[in-house]
């Protein structure tokens, strides 16, 4: 099995941001447009799942990488999942 490195794990869970990032302006640029809002909806729902994703994908690198004991990363599931 492939270790993936606290480095490359980092640098995905960028990538992964500055994707959301890309999403968001995309965002911007349909509201100032006046899409309709149900097109708006869907998009903000696309971005606010890969939100979760990059979270979801934080937490499992905290555990990959022993940062975190079990009772820690369920209180962090607990306060902010």
């Amino acid at each position: 099995m492939n270790e993936v490195t606290p480095q490359a794990r980092k640098k995905a869970l960028c990538a992964r941001l500055a994707r959301i990032e890309g999403q968001l302006r995309g965002l911007q640029k349909l509201i100032e447009a006046d899409t309709e809002p149900e097109k708006v909806a869907q998009q903000m729902t696309a971005a606010r799942k890969a939100l979760d994703k990059s979270f979801y994908a934080m937490v499992s690198g905290m555990i990959a990488e022993g940062k975190a004991s079990a009772d820690e990363v369920a209180e962090i599931l607990l306060r902010f999942a």
